[in-house]
């Protein structure tokens, strides 16, 4: 009698603790829920941002999801925010379009005690948690150095950029105008908030070598304006160091070809996945910095080669 008791005992403590496995198990293996909101995913740029942010979230077991609106439409991405809110993911990460006017929503995931992370991006909003990206005006500044460097004294140079997102261009252009000046570089034109049609970025770049012909170097406050630049200055049969600032693989290229002498490049994939791995660190319980820099790359023909390979792989 006794034995069958302890039998049944132990069957039922057995079984119990299965139960128990079963039941505490899910709650056991939960990843913790991160929710990334971008301001594109077709963009070479940013689908590079994107693969940073997926090896992140394998390497430190984040459960992540990864949106953005189509057609850059800010009031969409507004709405993906109110979106994400009713999910209550446990951290945000978001690139805003229009930083300024997105604060009155973050404020509310705020409210629910979710951390928001800006990620490319910058805003002076002290409930963020941290920002993720470029230092712009040590962007800048090093863009200046290195157009600086290809020029002599005395030289004339031209910035053409685009700010419709955020404070980004006007900071590259003030780091940038700081080292060009210190170099005896005279900046003749400055063309801030160009439209961003290619065919209307051509008059611009246009209007500046004919109001300026003795330019001998064109700064860029991204890429695409700097391939539309190198495109402008071939029609015209000159040849001249063009600076960009994204690292798209079409300008790296042209370096890789000898048609361009380099440029500065910003890091997108080491944005994405120091993103992850700073949400870790919060789950964790760390502190972490206002301010975590992704670093800025110079990219010349010994470099280039390896970056564009690199890149590649991501984008398959």
């Amino acid at each position: 009698m006794l034995k069958r008791l302890i039998v049944l005992l132990l069957v039922i403590f057995s079984l119990s603790f299965i139960l128990i496995i079963f039941i505490y198990k899910p709650l056991i293996d939960e990843k913790p829920t991160v929710t990334v909101v971008l301001k594109d995913l077709d963009s070479e740029y940013w689908r590079i941002v994107e693969a940073g942010l997926r090896k992140g979230f394998l390497d430190f077991g984040i459960e992540g999801e990864i949106i953005a609106p189509t057609n850059l439409s800010f009031l969409e991405q507004i709405d993906l925010l109110e979106s994400v809110l009713i999910e209550n993911p446990d951290i945000l990460i978001i690139s805003p379009m229009y930083p300024h006017y997105s604060i009155p929503t973050l404020e509310r995931f705020i409210e629910k005690e979710i951390p928001v992370f800006l990620l490319d991006t910058d805003h002076q909003w002290e409930n963020k948690t941290t920002y993720i990206g470029t230092d712009n005006v040590a962007l800048g500044r090093r863009a200046g150095a290195l157009l600086g460097s290809e020029l002599q004294p005395g030289n004339e140079v031209a910035i053409i950029g685009v700010d419709l997102y955020s404070q980004d261009a006007s900071e590259r252009i003030k780091g940038a105008k700081l080292n060009l000046e210190a170099a005896g570089i005279e900046i003749v034109a400055e063309k801030v908030n160009v439209y961003s049609e290619p065919l209307k970025v051509k008059e611009e770049i246009e209007m500046i070598l004919e109001a300026h012909p003795k330019v001998k170097g064109i700064m860029a406050t991204n890429d695409e304006l700097a391939l539309i630049a190198f495109e402008v200055i071939e029609e015209h049969g000159l040849k001249m160091p063009i600076i960009g600032a994204d690292g798209m693989n079409d300008m790296i290229e042209l370096i890789e070809e000898g048609e361009l002498s380099g440029t500065v490049a910003q890091n997108p994939y080491d944005m994405g996945y120091l993103s992850v791995e700073t949400v870790k660190k919060v789950i964790n319980g760390e502190n972490v910095e206002k301010h975590i820099d992704s670093g800025v790359d110079i990219i010349i023909k010994g470099n280039a080669k390896q970056r564009v390979e690199f890149q590649k792989r991501l984008l398959k």
